[in-house]
């Protein structure tokens, strides 16, 4: 199998990490993502042998340790999702975090979800993205960016298909499972996964 290699234009303000993300999962005939390194290893992965968009997903490591496990919650109209840490699962009482969907009904331009942590909205993220697009932004608080996800380009330039990002993550960012699993609750709620 080729190695995937992330290409970044040089840039003299980002000094953080970049991954590669594949809306695809390794197994044939299965759904997910997989997340390489810049050296084309895989990091990442959510292998879902199920049909798309399904309602729990787990986000594990390289050798299949779950990282995370995400549940939908049904809601009309509007998507949520809570994230627990390891493969606790619902069994724990509070998830680590909840995605909401905070797009106006009928708001077409962008979609725009809130991250609250461990039920606590006062900490917590934001996932901007524009519709028709596999590109958004992950900001903490404050505002700042996290990580930004773009479509991947080859290093000659050709942009590669909607199912290929480009994922910067600034340095100050820590956790890089807990973004992995906000992009993966990002993915399945805009249906790319």
């Amino acid at each position: 199998m080729a190695k995937v290699y992330p290409f970044t234009p040089s840039s003299s303000c980002f000094s953080g990490k970049t991954y590669t993300i594949w809306m695809k999962s390794l197994v044939a005939n299965g759904n997910g993502f997989t997340v390489y390194d810049s050296c084309g290893r895989v990091v990442y992965r959510i292998d879902n042998y199920s049909k798309k968009s399904c309602s729990q997903v787990y986000l594990m490591d390289l050798h299949g340790n779950v990282l995370f496990s995400m549940f939908q919650k049904k809601l009309i109209g509007f998507g949520h999702w809570n994230g627990y840490n390891n493969d606790a699962g619902e069994k724990s009482e509070k998830p680590w975090f909840e995605v909401k969907n905070c797009s106006k009904f009928l708001k077409r331009r962008g979609k725009e979800y809130h991250v609250a942590m461990g039920g606590d909205n006062t900490n917590f993220y934001k996932i901007k993205g524009i519709e028709g697009k596999s590109e958004f932004i992950i900001s903490d608080r404050q505002g700042r960016v996290v990580a930004e996800a773009t479509q991947k380009q080859s290093a000659s330039g050709v942009m590669l298909g909607q199912d290929v990002l480009s994922l910067k993550l600034e340095a100050h960012v820590h956790d890089h499972s807990f973004i992995m699993a906000l992009v993966a609750v990002y993915g399945l709620l805009t249906r790319k996964m």
